[in-house]
């Protein structure tokens, strides 16, 4: 029949054999997966540098709006004065207007100067002379009353010329603030489609961290189920030795005590003894001194 100990040790053998098996593709299965979640891992950093980038651009962008919103409330404001100026000329030019004379500034300049003459070189009598200086005050009155209007209007064209400018200024600044909303807004939208990728990639990871945590502690049951088994086998293969060294004990007792038996059997009847023979009647007699 066959060993009951030996079989159970071939039992036990090929038993540790598939633990080892399942514990080894368990463990490949766990690396697998801590791959895959350092994958995404990585994808996640990436992204996230890029995000960083893209606020960076976004808030470069947002300053250069904030500097052009500026530049465009004061091209406003700017326009603004001009328009309240143009108001005000044309307000100290409607009396102007009214005393201003018909006659171009040249030909009331050359009737000044020709009256002015005839009082200087002609002896004219009192009362024409005094309606003569009176024409030459009025006349004087329209001269600066036309100059006046005159600088006025300068004035009015240059301030209507600036406001123009600034208002095609603002006009400009408001354009170039569009184009770069546009490009904030692009920035963002990019932004939130990134977070939108790592945070999905973040799911990924930690569904693949989990399933990595489960196969490892599945590996390291079988594992701590390999240690047993082979304690098992130890602990077995110790007794089967010791078994196995008692047989032989009981063996070689047994044989000595069939030589012993021999030997006296020998000397009993008178024939010769070999020195092991002999070895063993003198061993048997000491022991039975003892």
């Amino acid at each position: 029949m066959p060993d009951p100990s030996e079989q159970k040790l071939e039992e036990l053998n090929q038993h540790l054999a598939q633990t080892r098996q399942e514990r080894d593709q368990l463990s490949q299965e766990a690396r697998k997966w801590a791959e895959k979640r350092n994958e995404y891992h990585q994808q996640i950093k990436q992204l996230q540098s890029e995000v960083k980038s893209l606020k960076e651009k976004r808030d470069e962008v947002n300053l250069q709006v904030q500097i052009l919103k500026a530049a465009r409330e004061k091209a406003k404001a700017q326009r603004q004065e001009k328009h309240e100026q143009i108001e005000k000329l044309r307000d100290k030019m409607k009396p102007l207007a009214e005393r201003k004379s018909t006659h171009e500034l040249q030909d009331l300049e050359k009737r000044i100067q020709d009256i002015e003459w005839k009082i200087q070189t002609s002896s004219l009598p009192l009362q024409e002379e005094k309606e003569l200086v009176e024409q030459v005050r009025l006349l004087e009155i329209q001269r600066v009353a036309h100059k006046q209007l005159l600088d006025l209007k300068n004035k009015l064209v240059e301030a209507q010329i600036e406001a123009k400018a600034l208002g095609t200024q603002a006009k400009l600044k408001h354009g170039e603030l569009s184009q770069l909303a546009n490009q904030s807004q692009e920035f963002h939208n990019h932004l939130v489609e990134t977070f939108d990728k790592i945070k999905t990639l973040r799911q990924s990871a930690d569904q693949t961290h989990q399933k990595y945590l489960e196969s490892r502690q599945k590996a390291d049951k079988s594992h701590e189920k390999c240690v047993e088994i082979q304690k098992q086998i130890k602990s077995l293969k110790v007794e089967m030795e010791s078994k196995e060294k008692q047989q032989y004990t009981q063996k070689g007792q047994a044989l000595k005590d069939q030589a012993t038996a021999k030997a006296r059997e020998k000397m009993k009847h008178g024939e010769k003894l070999t020195w092991d023979e002999f070895k063993l009647l003198a061993d048997e007699e000491e022991a039975t001194e003892h």
